[in-house]
């Protein structure tokens, strides 16, 4: 914008002032700036703008904020700084809390706004620290266990009287002393400037400075710390094509600064305690999040990324959209001799977690090997920790604001660029949304086909395998026929409708009523012996229905899938079972990979006397693949098996009372006996523990490692959120982040994936419109679509391609949305690196743009590069004010209590 001030000497002549916008010369609260000299009015219309010309300059400058009906600030301008070629001029207005800071140059005829002030919201310049621990202290210091406690009891207490998923309290109580305090502080806060950067050493005067060598330092230094770190990146093509919204001002976060002090503080002791088990377990901390916590001085004692693990050919930069098939089959032909040898460790498990022995008998001398685990000590106080930052008033405040914020900037973005993205899309030749890679991310092998398939498989079956023995009832043998006869049923009789396996409106909110759609017809006997590995016929059946979807796959050649098939933990054999049902039937497809889900059903075991405690649970789980590790000979089907699993699952109704609070004082896994089911935490913690110890035994081989991606946060109590974001790669669902906005700003500083399944959620706990994923895709989460159970909520061949149709047109997704989702169920798949590479270009790994092939995912270097500097901001404003903490220390409060429930005594 263009200002024509009055011109020098008063004589009326219009000057140009180029790039002087009007919203950065005037007042906030009345649009009103007083220039000193004679008046003008502005284009804006209404705004009083006047200019002074000055002698000893020789040059207009800046004299006077006015507001308030022509009320002066401070009654007269302050003494400025003179000096050969500046004049400087700081200007404080108290009533609309405004610091400007001007100066002219005798050889430049345009007065222009020195970048003095701070584009950040902080004062202090930014200092690199190169020790860690830093100051992380907070008012709740010694208080975490004590709150931690009360919203454990509290979900215990409201689990047993909700039907409905679990919503976290709107208004947290904190103690009244502590309200006061920070209505006093938005109070205070409109009279009271907090100082800019360049102003730090000489607090409570805004003219105080040593000299005008100090002065020129400071500048120096300021102009340096404010070049955000992506800005050196940018390519000068992409920064003329996009359009970039800019907030300018000292006070950018709108909450109180000892509140964003304080929110900072605890935002980045969760990032922190998140980077050390994500590590340690050596699962992938987003690169981008680690670098800024790098700048804090923090360096992880375990930076190691899953791709460095197995070192592999690197992809050409010219290298095909399809990577290259395997001319032979990955389970045929193996020779366990060629497999790699025995090494003669030793495995046990020790209060729940596997311990390795350089001997396989204790009693000769054995040493215990030095693979890391997290101890359950130190878990349960970091637990703590998390409980009582998500419910603390300022910070939840403060990232409320934020997400807030930035959804706004979303919509302000798609505004100025969605044209420019469809454009940049329409230059890709041949890329479409239906020839770019697609994962599903989140999809159970029992129910991966739908309806019409499994029922065409099984007339199928009836009429080809008639009178083989499927069955055994009371000794007796029971040919297929014969089990459907049983049922007075034929083959014609047969349809959609009578196999009954569709959810409808009475399965929702009740998750048992789903669990019977399993049963086709309502009858056990028949998902036994069609969708089930570990049968009569050796799952011969349920292999032959996974390799037609699987072909179904390779035919759409674009679409993939990772499958989830289940380890119950009952018996020792369960891994050997399901390797050879796998091997012996070939099941196998470059476009599936594998996870292995663990349902939580100890309870169940427990009371029918399969299981003793819970440890025997955990050993039937983890001691074969502690076997097969050590000795692949061992176990050569699971040998080969394990090459295509990825990760572990944790499955279950979530919304089922929890009557356990997992703390120091639960019992150990050995000593678990009861007849209550142990808390998700508790399940969680072991799950990460053993796998943890599994990874690094595993790496050691050079074989690959897994992750863990549970089923999170769909209902139930909001301490799964905190288990899932400390131990969790990706989760699946995440509902409930939609109501605790603490958790989903951290979720989306870590970039936590989330495969969320709208059609599945509209089924059991939420209605589509509700869904809370094209909110959370607005504001940055790493989101994907899945399709959790084709079998019940899909109709067509091609379920993944019907979820995107749905969301497409429910929420109005543009095609770079679309492309943006697939994009990153790629990424957050468990497909290798070297898969990735060819999908979305050998560069993916880099941040921002550069990590862009649009060629491959048509997604717009301008959505890509939107998200990477939207983040950078973000943790630009978290980190620098820690840095500004560990200059200018809050005192500590140490005043914060949970206030009793309605009708405690």
């Amino acid at each position: 914008m263009t200002v024509f001030p009055v011109g020098p000497e008063g004589s009326g002549t219009a000057v140009p002032f180029v790039g002087l916008g009007v919203d950065t010369m005037t007042c906030p609260s009345c649009w009103t700036a007083d220039w000193g000299g004679g008046r003008s009015t502005s284009p804006g219309g209404g705004r009083r703008v006047s200019a002074a010309f000055c002698e000893r300059a020789q040059r207009m400058c800046v004299c006077v904020c006015v507001c308030w009906g022509g009320q002066r600030a401070d009654d007269a301008l302050r003494p400025g700084l003179q000096f050969q070629r500046f004049l400087l001029r700081l200007l404080s207005c108290r009533r609309c809390c405004t610091v400007w800071v001007f100066y002219t140059d005798s050889n430049n005829l345009r007065t222009t706004r020195h970048p003095l002030t701070s584009q950040r919201s902080l004062p202090g310049t930014p200092v690199s620290h190169s020790h860690f621990p830093i100051d992380l202290r907070t008012s709740m210091d010694g208080k975490y266990r004590e709150i931690a406690q009360e919203l454990f009891t509290r979900s215990l207490a409201e689990s047993e009287m909700r039907s409905a998923p679990y919503q976290f309290p709107e208004d947290c109580p904190i103690e009244q002393l502590e309200e006061r305090r920070q209505r006093l502080e938005r109070q205070i806060s409109q009279d009271v400037k907090f100082e800019p950067e360049i102003l730090l050493r000489a607090k409570q005067d805004f003219m105080k400075t040593d000299s005008a060598v100090d002065l020129e330092l400071l500048q120096e230094q300021v102009q340096g710390s404010m070049e955000p770190p992506f800005a050196r990146d940018r390519e000068p093509g992409l920064e003329r094509e996009y359009q970039r919204v800019s907030i300018s001002g000292e006070e950018k976060c709108g909450v109180p600064f000892t509140d964003l002090l304080d929110a900072a503080k605890c935002v980045v002791r969760a990032l922190l305690i998140r980077e050390k088990y994500i590590a340690l377990s050596l699962q992938d901390f987003y690169p981008t999040t680690a670098r800024f916590l790098q700048q804090l001085g923090w360096a992880s004692p375990n930076e190691i990324h899953a791709y460095d693990e197995v070192p592999e050919t690197p992809v050409a930069a010219d290298a095909p959209v399809h990577p290259p098939v395997s001319e032979t089959h990955p389970y045929e032909d193996q020779d366990p001799k060629n497999m790699p040898p025995d090494l003669g460790y030793g495995c046990k498990m020790v209060d729940g977690v596997v311990h390795v022995y350089t001997r396989r008998s204790p009693l000769e001398g054995a040493t215990e090997l030095d693979l890391p685990y997290p101890d359950l000590q130190e878990y349960i106080a970091d637990m703590s920790i998390m409980m009582a930052l998500i419910i603390n008033g300022p910070v939840k405040s403060f990232c409320y604001r934020r997400l807030q914020y930035l959804s706004s900037k979303f919509q302000m973005h798609i505004l100025l660029n969605e044209m420019k993205e469809l454009a940049a899309q329409k230059k890709v030749p041949h890329r479409d949304f239906y020839n770019i890679r697609k994962v599903d991310t989140h999809i159970h092998a029992s129910s991966c086909m739908n309806q019409k398939h499994l029922l065409r498989f099984i007339k199928r079956a009836m009429k080809k395998y008639p009178e083989e023995i499927v069955h055994v009832e009371k000794g007796k043998g029971q040919t297929l026929s014969e089990v459907f006869e049983s049922m007075s049923l034929t083959a014609f009789d047969l349809s959609v409708d009578t196999l009954d396996v569709h959810a409808d409106r009475n399965t929702f909110h009740r998750f048992d009523k789903f669990n019977a759609k399993y049963n086709p017809i309502g009858e056990s006997i028949l998902r036994e012996i069609f969708i089930k590995t570990d049968n009569h016929i050796e799952g011969k059946y349920f292999g032959h229905i996974i390799k037609e979807v699987m072909e179904d796959l390779e035919e759409s050649k674009y679409q993939n899938a990772e499958l989830r098939l289940s380890i119950y933990g009952r018996s020792r054999d369960e891994w050997d079972s399901l390797a050879k049902w796998a091997v012996r039937h070939g099941v196998y497809s470059d476009n599936v990979r594998w996870l292995i889900q663990v349902p939580r059903l100890f309870d169940v075991y427990h009371t029918k006397k399969q299981l003793a405690n819970f440890q025997e649970m955990l050993e039937n789980i983890f001691l074969p693949l502690f076997e097969v590790t050590v000795d692949p000979r061992s176990h050569p089907e699971l040998h080969l098996f394990l090459q295509h699993v990825v990760g572990f699952d944790s499955v279950d109704d979530e919304s089922k009372p929890e009557h356990h609070i997992f703390n120091l004082d639960s019992p150990l896994p050995a000593d678990w006996t009861e007849e209550d089911n142990p808390p998700y935490s508790y399940y969680l913690y072991y799950t990460y523990a053993n796998m943890t110890v599994l990874n690094h035994l595993r790496r050691r081989r050079g074989f690959d490692t897994f992750v863990l991606r549970p089923h999170c946060g769909e209902a139930g109590p909001i301490h799964h959120l905190v288990s899932g974001f400390m131990l969790s790669q990706n989760i699946s669902h995440g509902l409930l982040l939609r109501k605790a906005p603490v958790l989903q700003y951290l979720y989306y500083l870590a970039q936590v994936s989330i495969a969320m399944s709208p059609l599945s959620n509209n089924s059991l706990f939420l209605s589509y419109h509700r869904n809370p994923l094209p909110e959370y895709l607005s504001r940055g989460l790493m989101v994907s679509l899945s399709t959790d159970d084709p079998l019940q909520f899909h109709f067509t061949k091609e379920p993944l391609m019907e979820e995107y149709s749905i969301a497409a047109q429910v929420w109005k997704l543009s095609s770079c949305d679309m492309c943006e989702l697939a994009r990153n169920s790629v990424l957050m798949s468990g497909f290798s690196h070297k898969v990735k590479s060819h999908w979305l270009g050998p560069a993916y790994t880099r941040e921002g743009q550069e990590g862009n092939d649009i060629r491959r995912t048509n997604v717009p270097d301008i959505r890509v590069a939107y998200r990477c500097e939207t983040l950078c901001e973000e943790l630009q404003l978290i980190t620098q004010a820690v840095h500004s903490a560990e200059l200018d220390p809050i005192a500590e409060e140490d005043s914060l209590s949970m206030m009793p429930l309605p009708g405690a005594s």
